[in-house]
């Protein structure tokens, strides 16, 4: 199988650096209007069908899925609210974070004080402008800086939003990448914000350069890449989907993974699943990171993980969501996500998932003593007492047909890459046996 290493990743697509090449698809996408439902997630969905083998879904209005119901399709040409001096102080067409999503359609004039339950702000941060929505309680409004609605003078607005809600669908795009085997390796991002980077473009753009790379090499699960609105869309999924998901072995939400601060893994429901083993494992051998429980709040790994379904999801990111000062806000910008924080996110997403592509089980097929290393030629130039041989001397000690590489690994302190290079250099020898993987 091929290696899970970011360096293969940019010399298989032939790209200098996969930090600003996903920087730059964020930039691409920055400016286009999302939403729950309507054609920003359709737009940004083409986008990415460029170089993915993406499937486009679509799920009506007023479908029962789950326990919900499919909302009304959203749409806006445009939106802008005029001060009495003939000054325009919140567009659309400056930054989609302006409106707030699911604006009703509107167009009239309203005294300063009738206006003000409409507009939102931020005083704690006056210069930023927050996102809202309001997809299921009918609304309208606007976001400004804190600055700029405290300037407002008195007198008549007026204000125009060229909206619509009507009968549509849900949209939602899934890249299914086949491996040798059909069970499933489910990676997700959410696609429903507007102009905000790093909640959630970053997410999307790691997966869609993740998804190019998977098309190019061999490996052993089936991936599926879903990029579906938070909540309802990934509800939406799984209700279309319960047949299949008994071949789900892995999972995360990824999602946050631009910022500057350190990696967090949030575990699955499980909370001991494989891939909540493989993240701890991988972080541990990098640096600083945090590792957190499952709790029912976050993004669509409370889907994943409700108890009807209990999937092995995780949630991989950054730094979580609320907890830096930039989220639900213009400042969540090109220049909060920078592309060295963008490779790092890869490469350690790359590392968990090589782990659970090369995690299998052997038999030790030399079990009565150790075997005699130096006349097979195991450890080939490396030193004798050096790390080879004391991922050897593991692999062989635990290798009875009950203990994968992955516990090995943990007993061992060793990196998962080099236990799985010890396995490799005994398979070689025939001194082990593959069971299973």
């Amino acid at each position: 199988m091929s290696s899970f290493a970011l360096e293969s990743l940019a010399a298989s697509l032939g790209i200098a650096d996969p930090g600003q090449a996903m920087h730059d698809l964020i930039r691409e996408l920055y400016p286009i209007c999302r939403a729950v439902t309507g054609d920003g997630v359709r737009e940004t969905l083409r986008i990415l069908e460029r170089e993915l083998p993406l499937e486009t879904r679509e799920v009506p209005s007023g479908t029962r899925v789950l326990d919900w119901v499919v909302p009304q399709e959203w749409n806006v040409r445009e939106a802008w609210l005029r001060a009495p001096n003939g000054q325009i102080v919140a567009d659309l067409r400056r930054s989609s974070l302006h409106l707030m999503g699911y604006s009703v359609p509107i167009k009239t004039r309203l005294p300063l004080a009738e206006l003000r339950p409409h507009l939102h702000s931020l005083p704690e941060h006056p210069d930023w402008i927050p996102y809202k929505s309001s997809p299921y309680r009918p609304d309208w409004g606007f976001c400004l800086s804190h600055r700029a609605l405290e300037q407002l003078p008195e007198g008549e607005y007026e204000v125009s939003i060229d909206s619509s809600l009507a009968n549509g669908s849900l949209t939602y795009g899934e890249a299914i990448l086949p491996g040798w085997s059909d069970e499933e390796v489910l990676l997700a991002s959410h696609v429903c914000h507007p102009s905000l980077c790093n909640d959630n473009l970053s997410g999307i753009a790691l997966l869609w350069l993740l998804g190019r790379q998977l098309g190019r090499i061999e490996h052993r699960y089936t991936y599926r890449l879903l990029f579906a609105p938070v909540t309802i869309g990934a509800i939406s999924w799984l209700a279309h989907n319960e047949k299949d998901l008994g071949r789900i072995r892995h999972g995360a939400v990824v999602t946050l993974v631009g910022d500057p601060g350190h990696i967090t893994y949030k575990r699955s429901r499980r909370g001991d699943a494989p891939i909540d083993r493989a993240a701890a494992h991988v972080l541990a051998h990098r640096g600083p990171h945090e590792l957190r429980d499952w709790t029912p709040s976050g993004y669509d790994e409370r889907q994943f993980c409700s108890p009807g379904f209990d999937l092995p999801v995780g949630c991989f990111m950054r730094t979580p969501h609320g907890e830096f000062p930039e989220y639900h806000s213009s400042a969540d910008d090109l220049d909060l996500v920078t592309p060295a924080a963008l490779a790092d996110s890869l490469a350690a997403l790359l590392a968990i998932l090589d782990v659970l592509e090369h995690d299998a089980r052997y038999d030790n097929l030399a079990p009565r003593g150790e075997p005699q290393l130096g006349r097979r030629g195991v450890l080939g130039d490396a030193p004798f007492g050096g790390p080879l041989q004391r991922a050897v001397a593991w692999v062989l000690a635990y290798s009875d047909g009950r203990h994968g590489l992955l516990d090995i690994a943990e007993r061992s302190g060793l990196p998962f890459r080099r236990i799985h290079e010890a396995a490799s250099r005994l398979v070689a020898h025939d001194l082990l046996g593959l069971i299973d993987g």
